[in-house]
This record gives structure tokens, C-alpha cells and sequence, in this order.
């Protein structure tokens, strides 16, 4: 890795996904299970919202980066992320869907902001090549 380590952040999972997943410091603690015909039991999440979640408040400050930088106004803006678990014939894989609403941007500006955050995010860029990611405007 090169480069300055700006934070670090710690899991440890203890069950896989029915299990618990809980961070070094106790921020963020959860109880975890596969959904049952698409439906979670209450208070448990998944492996894939968690990276959502992740993922959508990283890309939004890529947004804010970006309007910035472009003297665009992203006040406002929401960013939703979609991550899926895939099976395939290879196995199981992810897939993720980033939708932007801008609402003081016109359409085409906020196209040209979500592709250019997707330049930008840490997140875009440790998924570009390694699943599917599609970008809309929303």
C-alpha cells in the first residue's frame, strides 16, 4: 500500500451471516441473517447493507468533492446504493446499483457529478473491475 493510512477501521465477525459483526471500538455492533424470502427478522441486517451503507456515505462525499470542484450546488443531494447478493453458475458474487438526486442540478449535471464522483470514491474504486456497478440519476 502506498500512500498515508488516514484511519483504519476493525471488524470482527463471530458466526458468518447469522452471526454478529461488531467494530474494534463498539460503534457499530449488529446482529446478522440471511433473509428469508427476501425478509430480514427484525433487528438483523446483512453483509450487503452494511456495505451499502458504506458505500452510499462515501460516494456522497465524493458528491460534495465534486460540486465543489465544479462550483455546482449538490446541496441536498441523496445518494442510494443497491448492493445484491448474486448466485451465478461461478458462485455467489455482488452486484450494486448508485443512484443520484441532485435537486438544485439540472439531469445532465448531475450525470456529469455522479460520473465524476465514481472517478473519485475510494468505494467505486475498489469495485471497478470486480462487480458490476451501475450508475443512475434519480
Amino acid at each position: 500500500m502506498s500512500g498515508t493510512v488516514l484511519f483504519t477501521g476493525t471488524a470482527t465477525a463471530i458466526g458468518g451471516r447469522n452471526g454478529h459483526s461488531q467494530t474494534s471500538d463498539g460503534s457499530v455492533s449488529v446482529d446478522l441473517a440471511m433473509p428469508h424470502n427476501g425478509t430480514l427478522d427484525p433487528g438483523k441486517t446483512t453483509p450487503e447493507h452494511l456495505f451499502a451503507t458504506g458505500y452510499a456515505a462515501c460516494f456522497g462525499s465524493a458528491v460534495e468533492a465534486v460540486g465543489r470542484m465544479k462550483k455546482l450546488d449538490v446541496t441536498g443531494a441523496a445518494v442510494t446504493v443497491a448492493v445484491s447478493l448474486v448466485k451465478g453458475d461461478d458462485g455467489f458474487s455482488l452486484a450494486a446499483k448508485l443512484s443520484l438526486k441532485a435537486p438544485a442540478l439540472t439531469k445532465e449535471e448531475t450525470q456529469e457529478v455522479l460520473e465524476a464522483a465514481h472517478q473519485m470514491c475510494p468505494y467505486s474504486k475498489a469495485t471497478r473491475g470486480n462487480i458490476p456497478v451501475e450508475l443512475s440519476v434519480g
